[in-house]
């Protein structure tokens, strides 16, 4: 019965994708420029466009598992590449758009005095990073902290392995955690304002990711997939991302 309900979701969720015009898997700590470039697109184009947002390894499964993408968006390149490995994406689609840098978001006056990465380890510290199996922020963050010979240190800490990097802005803005790993760009979101703070990590200790887009292979809408990549990738597309607090990638 359960196998039955599976099959069932699957069905009923490629049937939703098909409705629409155009349909993007994102990275869900993109969703605040994604949705402007979508609202925008469908304006410029007449279309619905459906996005799907998940963590970057869930909507890589999803593509792995055949379900109907034209375009997929996730929070790093590595996913992008094993993609085009597997031949799930057209290589000369990729683009390199923006850039995912890691801060420390710590509440409103910084009540533990979290000055790096090494206090992370300070005893009593509550700290949430995110799952290293799931969002790119969680598998960027336990790298960073190995790296850095951290990661063993800061493990006892650890309260929350959160499944999206949005959860972790949300920890961090109730008080839940003394500190979070999360993509600088979330610091614009209403979500945060005025409750939370920004550490800053050195480059020569940070990880600094790229967010890429490409068209599937196997892209139900191909022409509008085309145009999607183009768009979001384009001087206009750009506009939104900077608003967001994203940096455009040197092209």
């Amino acid at each position: 019965m359960k196998r039955f309900f599976v099959l069932l979701t699957l069905v009923l969720l490629s049937t939703t994708c098909l409705a629409a015009d155009l349909v993007v898997y994102s990275g869900a700590g993109l969703i605040k420029p994604m949705e402007e470039l979508r609202a925008n697109f469908e304006s410029l184009q007449g279309i619905s466009v459906e996005v799907h947002y998940g963590s970057s390894g869930e909507i890589f499964s999803q593509v792995a598992a055949g379900q109907p993408c034209d375009v997929l968006i996730p929070g790093a390149e590595k996913y992008t590449q094993d993609a085009l490995k597997n031949g799930w994406v057209v290589e000369s689609t990729i683009r390199k758009l923006v850039l995912h840098v890691p801060v420390i978001a710590v509440p409103k006056g910084n009540p533990a005095h979290i000055t790096g990465l090494e206090d992370l380890a300070k005893p009593g510290v509550r700290v949430s990073i995110g799952d290293p199996k799931a969002p790119a922020i969680g598998r960027v963050s336990k790298k960073m902290l190995t790296d850095n010979g951290l990661w063993e240190k800061v493990t006892p800490n650890i309260r929350v392995l959160a499944p999206t990097v949005n959860q972790l802005l949300i920890y961090v803005a109730l008080g839940q955690v003394d500190a979070a790993i999360i993509w600088e760009d979330l610091v614009t979101w209403a979500e945060g304002k005025g409750k939370l703070e920004v550490v800053r990590i050195p480059v020569e200790k940070n990880i600094i990711m790229t967010i890429p887009t490409a068209v599937c292979t196997q892209a139900p809408h191909q022409d509008l997939a085309y145009k999607f990549n183009d768009y979001i990738s384009s001087e206009q597309g750009m506009q939104v991302w900077l608003k967001w607090g994203f940096t455009p990638c040197a092209q």
